[in-house]
């Protein structure tokens, strides 16, 4: 297993790969599971052009939210979540379970797909479904053009977790071209969970935040009915891969049937026949978006077809709730660095075990989660810094820095727990105060348990200064007031607004992390863990 100081190196020399694309990139960019919530849904299937990185439209189709239904914008109003524009991933879809019994969530279907595109539809495994309208089709009821159909879900109490959802129509064509989404379902909490989730550490960790006026958009204290499901921040993320071929015949056949005028010589066809095999994607994507556009913000307006970023951000302590659905052909075996994902359900199915008696939790702690085609999970993500064996936060008693002269006094578990206002908060007290060089400069006094390498020769980037330090003035705790590393302060933020440790989060496929066979691309983000000092805004 691979220790964070390695991994930190190994980030660092794939974080400085990245540098000319990272450079352009807004500084706040942020993520969250941003959808629609409601119990009664308005959907179309519609055509649309995407874009790329390498500065292609593809031809592709996907749904809207359209009005007539009860869905309100969650856990921000954008503006335009309910506005009928075309969308991939579909709409996030956010029910809430009931607290007894069953309740139920309509889905209504219009096809507005070029008639020749033929009838669609929409699966929804693992819920009870029952319809109304439509034509019969070989999977389910399916909206034929003109004709449309309502899908019902029967959501029973003790429903939780993430799910997709995606065409039942032809789908080696649909789902290829972007007929798909994802459907979060939260659960109704006990008594007993929701006091555990909202209480405690938990608790502490929202003080944290709302003393710097900072707002976490999680939809629920927990993930699933258990006190161990319980959660401070989240993030979807929904992976596909693309073929530009199939898009492409698909544009072309439909624009040939439209311009086509029968005669004695020609006859007209009249639906598709797209060729689906030989499969040959070229575009690997996360939330509908390629490195390094799902960087940028959700809802930004260049990618109005492609709404949810993949750009997470925590605090150290945060529990980080991850939802991950494999929404195309192939599995994509995703490596998260920096600690290992703790799968707590699949398909919304809690893992358990009676051989667990602490928790009952069951569910494998994986280097590499890898993501199955139509399936699902939910995994917790968290980095305190513990076991980085020298003080992340460069505090040094001896300074001048007020910041250095804070306190750790650790909690039962060892952690700085006690004052949510601290800069410092949830620091590894065992490593309060000792410093990372042996030949230290800057605001380090002396001795260490590693040699810093030459600033010059750290990663740089947009977030990441190339310090071994969280915080404020990291930049000059690693290299001193005379010192650089360049390019800090040069690209997006300097170190003074900004420091903290950047995790690559990347397939671990090398194909799948470029854009038409060119690195750095497709499904590659940056997981960013910011000093306290520092405001994540998840509308952003």
């Amino acid at each position: 297993m691979k220790t964070i100081q390695k991994k930190m190196i190994l980030i660092s020399r794939a974080f400085s790969l990245a540098i000319p694309i990272l450079a352009v990139l807004s500084s706040a960019a942020y993520a969250t599971t941003p959808g629609v919530s409601g119990t009664s849904f308005v959907l179309s299937a519609r055509q649309a052009f995407i874009t790329q990185p390498d500065g292609s439209m593809v031809y592709s189709w996907g749904y809207s939210c359209d009005t007539g239904g009860d869905a309100k914008a969650v856990p921000f109003d954008p503006g335009t979540a309910c506005n009928g524009t075309m969308q991939i991933p579909g709409p996030t879809l956010i029910v809430q379970a009931p607290s007894s019994g069953t309740t139920t969530v309509k889905i209504q279907l219009t096809n507005n797909l070029p008639a020749a595109a033929g009838n669609t539809s929409i699966l929804f495994p693992g819920f009870l479904v029952s319809t109304s309208g439509g034509t019969p089709g070989l999977l389910t009821q399916e909206a034929a053009p003109g004709n449309p159909v309502t899908y019902t879900l029967t959501i029973p109490y003790t429903a939780a977790g993430t799910h997709a959802y995606y065409s039942g129509t032809q789908g080696d064509l649909q789902v290829e071209m972007g007929l798909y989404g994802a459907i979060v379902v939260l659960p109704a909490l006990s008594t007993t969970v929701n006091s555990a989730c909202t209480g405690g550490v938990h608790s502490s960790n929202h003080q944290a935040e709302s003393a710097r006026d900072e707002t976490v958009y999680r939809l629920a204290p927990a993930a699933y009915n258990h006190v161990g499901a319980c959660y401070d921040r989240e993030y979807l993320f929904q992976f596909s891969e693309m073929d530009p071929r199939i898009h492409r015949e698909a544009e072309e056949q439909l624009a040939a049937i439209k311009s086509c005028i029968p005669s004695t010589t020609v006859t007209c066809a009249k639906s598709l026949n797209v060729a689906t095999e030989p499969y040959v994607p070229a575009y690997f994507m996360v939330n509908g978006r390629s490195m390094p556009d799902l960087m940028d913000a959700s809802y930004t307006p260049q990618y109005p077809h492609q709404p949810y970023n993949g750009n997470p951000h925590m605090h150290p302590g945060e529990l980080v709730l991850l939802r991950v659905i494999g929404q195309g052909r192939w599995q994509h075996p995703f490596h998260e660095h920096g600690n290992h994902v703790r799968i707590l359900g699949r398909d919304g199915n809690l893992i358990t075990s009676s051989f667990n008696p602490e928790t009952n939790l069951a569910g494998p702690l994986l280097f590499t989660t890898t993501t199955t085609p139509g399936q699902a999970f939910d995994g917790i993500y968290y980095w305190t810094g513990k076991g980085l064996n020298w003080d992340a936060y460069g505090h040094n008693p001896s300074s001048s820095d007020p910041n250095a002269k804070l306190a750790c006094s650790p909690d039962e578990n060892g952690y700085n727990t006690g004052n949510p206002a601290a800069i410092n908060y949830f620091e590894w007290c065992q490593d309060h105060n000792k410093p990372m060089q042996a030949t230290p400069v800057g605001d380090v006094p002396n001795g260490g348990p590693a040699t810093l390498p030459d600033p010059n020769i750290f990663a740089n980037g947009t977030w990441y200064g190339g310090s071994p330090y969280l915080g404020a003035n990291a930049t000059i705790r690693a290299v001193g007031s005379t010192g650089t590393t360049p390019p800090s302060g040069t690209v997006g933020n300097s170190p003074s607004d900004e420091a903290g440790f950047a995790f690559m989060w990347h397939s671990h496929n090398e194909r799948e992390i470029t854009t038409n066979n060119i690195f750095p691309g497709g499904m590659m983000m940056m997981m960013l863990v910011d000093s306290r000092e520092f405001v994540i805004d998840e509308k952003k």
